[in-house]
């Protein structure tokens, strides 16, 4: 679905930061709402979806465990 989004687990990205899990939650809310920039009246909604999506990515990393390791390297560890 989101081409431009970067798989952020290991082995794939040793090293995730929270700028690449905003990264990731800005280009997913940009594909489902269909905006690049959302208009005025739009913006509080856009950066609440953008915001919610990175917590809930940065969740998701941090509790995934990968065979023949540990947990991934989430922004949170």
């Amino acid at each position: 679905m989101c081409r431009s989004i970067k798989t952020l687990r290991e082995p794939y990205a040793p090293e995730v930061t929270p700028a690449d899990i905003d990264a990731a939650a800005l280009q997913y809310v940009r594909k489902i709402s269909g905006f690049r920039a959302p208009a005025p009246h739009n913006a509080a909604a856009f950066d609440a979806a953008v915001a919610a999506v990175a917590a809930a990515t940065a969740t998701l990393l941090d509790q995934l465990v990968v065979r023949g390791g540990g947990r991934t390297a989430g922004a949170g560890s």
